[in-house]
């Protein structure tokens, strides 16, 4: 086998290893660019996280976004939707907590 062929070899190999970084840079940012918070269904009263059913028609939940859960209880987002914003690369997450 000569030098030629085997550094053919070694290009094919690397640009097959490029490719794949690069799809998966291509899907982080895919996935990183959704502006839409975290959602979930809160009791506006108390706090305490509920089921999304209840955010239905007639249920006695509210979405609240952003935020986290704790002992069954949302804090750190806010149930107005435009006041958070969502975390990722690069973003930092920012919210007020709203009742």
């Amino acid at each position: 086998m000569d030098s030629s062929s085997t550094n053919q070899r070694r290009m094919r190999s690397g640009a097959v290893a490029l490719g794949g970084v690069g799809l998966l840079a291509a899907t982080l940012v895919a996935c990183g660019s959704n502006d839409e918070p975290d959602k979930r269904c809160a009791s506006r009263t108390t706090l305490e996280k509920l089921n999304n059913k209840e955010c239905k028609s007639g249920g006695r939940g509210s979405h609240y976004y952003g935020g986290t859960v704790v002992a069954g209880k949302v804090s750190g987002g806010s149930f107005d939707k435009s006041a958070v914003t969502r975390g990722g690369l690069g973003k930092s997450s920012s919210g007020s907590s709203g009742g």
